[in-house]
């Protein structure tokens, strides 16, 4: 659910989940006092009153909880892409200083695979799929690591300081794939929207003396719950939709090492 709304332009995902759930709730209130009226709705205040507390501070907690989990791991997909590219650009340096004909195979294949993550894996991870096209040219950067032949000393060290950078190059994108795939689970987005709408639907019968006064009332509360679960959907793919971590710092180095192919 969460990969569908990302995905959508931002002002879609707006109207989707803040604004008419925002007026639903509004409407909701206004119909509710119009059919039961202010006498009978007013007698649920005192008892609905402490009932509602317990029931908005578990689902504050809840969508606090989510939201911030949410937060740390957008953040933690930025730090995987940084790592991806340290560890590749270190790769590529590193790889110099192999016996030929090892290098220069090594530094073409890390061309390769960055040429493959940007065109291939980012717009996979945007529909929420898996590209195969990196994996191949990550075992092709292995398989000609594993052919350098050692003749000297500084050679094995040199070899073993490449296999490491590349070690980093793969852990740094199984984190990123495994971010990518989403990070709230399905149920807990069942219970997220299921908690708004119960915790919502609970002001309903409450009333106060300004019926404007309380679908106003109703309409923010249901603005904030509802702009939180609206940044929570937005980020939980941090690789899709227009709320997301690009490949720019890829971009950049891979340009960086064109060029100097070129030279």
């Amino acid at each position: 659910m969460s990969l569908c709304l990302s995905s959508l332009p931002l002002w879609a995902s707006v109207l989707l989940i803040v604004i008419l759930p925002t007026l639903l709730t509004v409407g909701g209130t206004l119909l509710t006092r119009r059919s039961f009226g202010f006498e009978r709705l007013s007698l649920n205040n005192e008892v609905a009153g402490f009932k509602f507390a317990v029931l908005g501070v578990v689902y504050a907690v809840m969508l606090g909880f989510a939201v911030v989990v949410v937060w740390e791991r957008f953040h933690d997909a930025e730090a995987a892409v940084g790592d991806e590219t340290a560890a590749v650009t270190a790769l590529y340096r590193t790889s110099a200083g192999l016996p030929a004909p090892a290098a220069g195979d090594v530094r073409q294949h890390a061309i390769a695979y960055m040429k493959a993550v940007i065109e291939e894996d980012w717009p996979a991870l945007a529909q929420g799929t898996l590209a195969a096209e990196p994996g191949e040219a990550l075992d092709a950067v292995y398989t000609a690591v594993l052919a350098a032949n050692a003749t000297t000393p500084r050679d094995a060290v040199l070899i073993n300081a490449v296999l490491t950078d590349l070690r980093d190059v793969t852990e740094a994108r199984r984190t990123r794939l495994r971010l990518g795939a989403g990070i709230v689970p399905g149920v807990l987005w069942v219970a997220l929207f299921g908690g708004a709408v119960v915790t919502l639907g609970f002001t309903f019968f409450f009333a106060t003396p300004s019926m404007r006064a309380q679908a106003l009332m109703s309409g923010m509360l249901a603005a904030i719950i509802f702009m939180a679960l609206f940044v929570a959907v937005e980020i939980d793919h941090p690789f899709t939709g227009p709320v997301s971590v690009g490949p720019e710092a890829l971009q950049l180095a891979l340009e960086n090492f064109q060029a100097k192919e070129v030279k």
